[in-house]
């Protein structure tokens, strides 16, 4: 059976449930996605699941334009999926806030 691609905005939810400095996850049918807020506001997601050891990226310490795991201190940089270990790194997507909503933009994406 073919994969369909996705060229869609997903809808989160209110934009208040992340609140600055924080994570949360939401699940988008087969993806877990972590959305965070930082402290100026800016709003980042990448894929929830630490490769190192599956650590809740969503739970993990939110600053400096990256989130650090809380299993085991990795750390992996909003803008590009890069991790502080070589070779490690995240899928990133693209969130917006439009009208005090999370939109997630999933154009592209084979599912």
């Amino acid at each position: 059976m073919a994969k369909e691609l996705v060229s869609t905005q997903v809808y989160l939810g209110s934009a208040h449930a992340v609140p600055p400095g924080q994570g949360r996850c939401y699940v988008v049918g087969p993806l877990e996605i972590a959305v965070f807020r930082q402290r100026d506001g800016r709003i980042f997601a990448t894929e929830n699941l630490c490769p190192h050891r599956q650590g809740p990226l969503a739970e993990g310490l939110v600053g400096d334009g990256k989130v650090i795991c809380p299993l085991h201190g990795h750390q992996f940089q909003f803008g590009t999926g890069a991790g502080s270990e070589p070779k490690e790194c995240v899928r990133t997507y693209v969130v917006n806030e439009v009208d005090g909503h999370l939109m997630l933009n999933l154009e592209g994406l084979d599912l």
